[in-house]
């Protein structure tokens, strides 16, 4: 199925220690850039994040937000440093010892708990592994309902592809139809316009009138940039109806460039007021579609 590149999903996960939640959001871009904005204190596990969406994601700019509220246990633990404090008590007894200040000048708990780092918060031990296991839980529910989104953007927009791609097809049956008028207009205009400026006076041949037209039938042939531009159609169509693989959004692109290519070549050989006029309308349509082919994985 063809998928879109736009779209945006979300998954939760929660178990008895915390409860994790990610979105995921994309828009169209050449290749895959994926950015994961997350708390610092869990980016080592950034790169897994990042592996499991390369896995179903091959093109846009992918934008992964990350969040993680522990419910079950602090995120902070709290640390003693019990060598730190005898020395500060040791020092502190030892001013005290210097001087006469008095029974005030005891070295108290409450003195030493105030002290630099003699007590501090620090940041929790985790598992990284079930941190990591916990992320990929939320991260595989986050991309099943943003491929979900992604598959139904990409129905409308193959569906609307095939519609100008029909629309594609029945001008160039149209251009093909007029071709072969082309020849017999020229050869009635080649040997009016020679009687007029000869006046009568001598009477041009039929095989040389024929021989004007099939040269200019020759300079202004289109029938093989009809039969690639049918070919392109064909192949348009395929992809449409294909599984969507990956890099499809490429060799379409890559299609329409050929597309447009025929359209042009058959603008500057034709020329035939009709045909330049139907040239312009396939441009027109073929330009539409490298628009919409732009928002295809």
């Amino acid at each position: 199925m063809i998928r879109s590149m736009t779209g945006f999903g979300r998954g939760d996960f929660v178990d008895e220690i915390s409860k994790v939640t990610v979105e995921i959001r994309a828009v169209n871009h050449r290749y895959l850039d994926i950015f994961v904005k997350m708390p610092r204190k869990y980016a080592f596990a950034e790169d897994t994040i990042k592996s499991a969406i390369k896995e179903r994601i091959h093109r846009g700019k992918v934008e992964v937000n990350v969040s993680i509220d522990n419910i079950g246990q602090s995120d902070s633990d709290i640390r003693l440093d019990k060598d730190l404090a005898a020395k500060y008590y040791d020092v502190l007894s030892e001013l005290a010892g210097s001087f006469e200040f008095g029974e005030e000048s005891k070295v108290s708990l409450n003195l030493l708990s105030r002290m630099p780092d003699v007590i501090k918060a620090t940041a929790a031990d985790e598992d990284e592994e079930a941190v990591k296991n916990r992320l990929l839980e939320a991260t595989s529910k986050a991309l099943d309902d943003f491929c979900n989104m992604r598959e139904t953007e990409g129905a409308k927009l193959a569906k609307d592809l095939e519609e100008r791609a029909n629309t594609v097809a029945d001008l160039r049956a149209r251009i093909e139809k007029r071709a072969p008028e082309i020849e017999k207009e020229y050869a009635a205009k080649f040997k009016a316009r020679v009687n007029e400026i000869l006046d009568g006076v001598y009477e041009v041949p039929e095989e040389r009138v024929a021989l004007e037209a099939a040269i200019f039938a020759d300079k202004a042939n289109i029938t093989e940039e009809l039969v690639r531009l049918d070919s392109h159609v064909s192949q348009l169509r395929g992809f449409l109806k294909s599984g969507g693989d990956e890099g499809i959004g490429k060799k379409i692109d890559f299609l329409i460039q050929e597309m447009n290519r025929e359209a042009n070549t058959i603008g500057s050989k034709s020329n035939d007021q009709e045909i330049t006029s139907l040239m312009l309308e396939l441009k027109a349509e073929i330009e539409k579609i490298r628009e919409q082919v732009q928002n295809i994985e």
